[in-house]
């Protein structure tokens, strides 16, 4: 794989046009290349984003804070004439995040990204998007998120994609995810998917009503069990079953504060809307 290095982030406008205009997948493979800038962390929009997901104010980067950082470079690689498959329509699957620092007195950032393990799936094809920061020290935080390409015709035999919870839950807190806050999410997070905008858009593609952000779930979720996580090093996966239909309340079930644990974001009547696990890094 070979690197591709830009003088800044890309300018996301021309992005959104060439993802709406690219609607049939062109081949089987994936980019042999992935793309890296330098950026600067933003106070201002970290703040912003705080305030949206629900994390109190922390000499600490949120955990979840570095998707925003390489979200620009991640739609440039993935609207790519390169990338063969259509970015509206792609499917989150999962997320694993590993800290390998804890992300204090962060500044100025090396960020890249790449694709990688396309693998056959029942309903087409996965592959993930792989995302590493790096400091003056070297890596400092990465992520794997695991996307589903329906339709995708590939040799070999279908994986099956779980993450299972079996410790014992208890309720660490509720909130309300309200209608707007996929629009919310997607000023400070540059996501403007119109999956999660409103129901119009929503129903555009196949869902009765606008959707919460994967992410923002998840980041939800990380400020609310800030107690809970231990200190870097360690990761956290989360694996998306039903989506957040918005408005709707939610439910986080934990086991706890500990090196280890897992979790449940749950809907009405049980509905499971998010499992995860935390580890130390191996």
């Amino acid at each position: 794989m070979q690197w591709q290095t830009l003088d800044s982030t890309p300018f996301l406008p021309p992005l959104y046009w060439r993802a709406a205009l690219k609607r049939k997948i062109t081949g089987s493979t994936l980019p042999e290349f992935g793309l890296r800038c330098q950026v600067r962390v933003d106070p201002t929009a970290v703040a912003a984003y705080r305030k949206v997901c629900g994390f109190a104010d922390s000499p600490m980067l949120p955990a979840t804070y570095p998707h925003v950082l390489a979200f620009g470079l991640q739609m440039q690689l993935l609207t790519d004439k390169a990338f063969a498959f259509p970015l509206l329509g792609l499917i989150h699957l999962s997320n694993r995040i590993r800290i390998h620092r804890p992300l204090g007195s962060v500044s100025e950032l090396t960020v890249g990204v790449y694709t990688d393990n396309l693998k056959p799936h029942a309903k087409g094809a996965t592959f993930d998007v792989v995302t590493v920061v790096e400091d003056a020290l070297g890596l400092l935080w990465e992520a794997q998120s695991t996307m589903l390409c329906r339709g995708v015709k590939l040799d070999g035999e279908a994986e099956e994609h779980g993450l299972s919870v079996d410790a014992p839950l208890s309720e660490l807190t509720r909130w309300k995810a309200p209608a707007d806050i996929g629009r919310r999410y997607a000023r400070v997070s540059g996501d403007y998917n119109p999956i999660h905008l409103s129901a119009p858009t929503a129903k555009l593609f196949g869902f009765p009503q606008a959707i919460a952000h994967g992410l923002w779930n998840k980041a939800r979720t990380l400020a609310a069990m800030d107690e809970q996580l231990p200190v870097a090093p360690f990761e956290i996966e989360v694996h998306f079953k039903k989506p957040v239909r918005l408005p709707s309340a939610v439910s986080l079930m934990t086991t706890g504060a500990g090196s280890h644990g897992e979790l449940v974001l749950s809907g009405t009547g049980d509905l499971q809307h998010m499992l995860g696990k935390w580890r130390p890094i191996v």
